[in-house]
């Protein structure tokens, strides 16, 4: 079953690609990001409609009952138009990769990241967006930025021990105040039409999340008052300016890096699959995507960056900076012999080293070559994947994008860790909200898989060998 799903994947992405070069070669370049959607939504609708009647009957492989009790782990179930992961290939957004996307995405005047403006419009059009395109983007959403009084005064009036994931998605939540869609649905909006009022949520909903995280982050760690919105900045330079690190250039295009790289991850994983799910009951964006914060904010999804840090400090603190490769060697048996894994290695589908980890390693190498906790998780790269393969403790013993972010991070002085996720819901907006746009755009259904007890199990095999 897995040479046929990887093959699928395949013809998936290489279908994506074709469509995407279709796209771009029609791509009016003086519209704005709602326009051209327009222009693109009716073409998707008789794509989507070709594919059905030429292989909607085809079955997409047998499902296991181990897949059912092993959390529907490789189980295809989704459709999911921003992203596709392979196992061996990693994350391609709209048919494009990392390093793609680095060289091929408008960036800031002098940067070096792509802007996080132009992977969104990426991955709700599969073209790759003009300059011109992207400074209007980011102009359309420092005007859409500002949140409403009570929105503010919810986050204010949050206990500083409130975790700052609970406080994002209580205004995320609040937020639904003020719904478009909501509004558009009471007043008996044409299902062909439900696509316009979630994107101006969707636009909404990006906006405001920098205003959001500031002020939790400046309510919870900072004693400041923070600044406007400066509309001739783009998103991720007003992020960091309200978190405090505006004036640091190399934080700003650290951002945009993590931004652009923790967008998406294709629709099965829980912070993205509960946005569509939520999503498909016709809940406004805003409810769906404050869902999928819920979900981002445990310990096996979002929280997974701050376990690795945590685990680097008190190695750091055992066996002292520069250690020896046999120090380190030592530290991670003696984690794996305690029962504990090694956090920020394996990855649910990738069998090789995350994109994601090699893109941040590569900023940091430009960046931070001398840091002595990126010093430490380049030894423990080199030592830790054949420890894993000789413990049988792992079937991927590679990297992952967890392993690396938190050591950026706390390099230019975002040491609180709690903030981490934050970030990380900041940036999986992009993707949730770009299939939502599409799946009300396409008139997808209700997502209502069916689910077996496990007698009901035992009983339909019963007497089969």
């Amino acid at each position: 079953m897995a040479s046929t799903t990887r093959s699928v994947l395949k013809a998936s992405r290489a279908a994506q690609f074709a469509r995407a070069k279709s796209f771009s070669s029609s791509a009016v370049k003086n519209t704005s990001l709602k326009e051209r959607l327009a222009q693109l939504i009716p073409a998707e609708i008789e794509n989507v409609k070709a594919i059905r009647a030429a292989h909607g009957k085809k079955s997409f492989g047998p499902v296991l009952v181990d897949q059912l009790y092993g959390g529907m782990r490789g189980l295809p179930a989704l459709i999911w138009d921003g992203s596709v992961l392979d196992a061996e290939e990693g994350i391609r957004f709209r048919g494009k990769t990392i390093p793609e996307c680095q060289n091929l995405l408008p960036k800031a005047p002098g940067g070096q990241e792509p802007l996080p403006e132009s992977l969104f419009w990426l991955l709700v059009t599969g073209e790759v967006p003009t300059q011109e395109q992207v400074t209007e983007l980011s102009k359309d959403w420092a005007a859409r930025a500002a949140l409403p009084d009570f929105v503010e005064e919810i986050l204010d009036r949050c206990p500083p021990t409130l975790h700052p994931m609970s406080q994002f998605s209580l205004a995320v939540t609040a937020l639904n105040h003020n719904s478009a869609f909501a509004k558009a649905y009471q007043d008996g909006i044409s299902k062909k039409e439900y696509w316009g009022p979630t994107f101006e949520d969707c636009m909404d909903l990006i906006a405001k999340l920098p205003n959001i995280a500031g002020r939790i982050y400046q309510n919870v760690f900072g004693q400041r008052k923070l600044p406007a919105i400066d509309p001739a900045k783009d998103y991720s330079h007003n992020l960091a300016t309200l978190l405090g690190f505006g004036d640091n250039a190399a934080f700003v295009e650290l951002l945009r890096l993590y931004i652009t790289i923790h967008s998406d991850h294709e629709g099965g994983n829980v912070s993205a699959h509960t946005g569509k799910l939520v999503g498909s009951a016709l809940s406004d964006p805003f409810l769906a995507f404050s869902a999928s914060l819920n979900g981002l904010a445990g310990p096996l999804h979002g929280l997974a960056n701050q376990e690795v840090l945590i685990w680097l400090r008190k190695m750091q603190s055992k066996i002292g900076e520069n250690a020896s490769d046999e120090a380190v060697k030592e530290y991670v048996w003696s984690t794996l012999k305690g029962g504990q894994v090694v956090p920020g290695y394996g990855h649910a589908v990738l069998r090789k080293t995350d994109p994601r980890y090699t893109a941040q390693r590569e900023f940091a190498l430009k960046h931070l070559p001398d840091d002595p906790l990126f010093k430490l998780v380049g030894q423990i790269y080199n030592v830790v994947p054949d420890i894993l393969l000789e413990a049988g403790k792992a079937k991927n013993p590679w990297p992952n994008v967890d392993a690396h972010s938190g050591v950026l991070l706390t390099h230019y002085g975002l040491h609180q860790m709690q903030f981490y996720t934050v970030l990380f819901g900041v940036s999986r907006a992009f993707g949730v909200a770009a299939q939502l746009i599409w799946d009300r755009a396409l008139g997808a259904p209700l997502e209502r898989p069916k689910s077996y007890s496990s007698s009901a199990i035992e009983k339909i095999f019963k007497d089969k060998q």
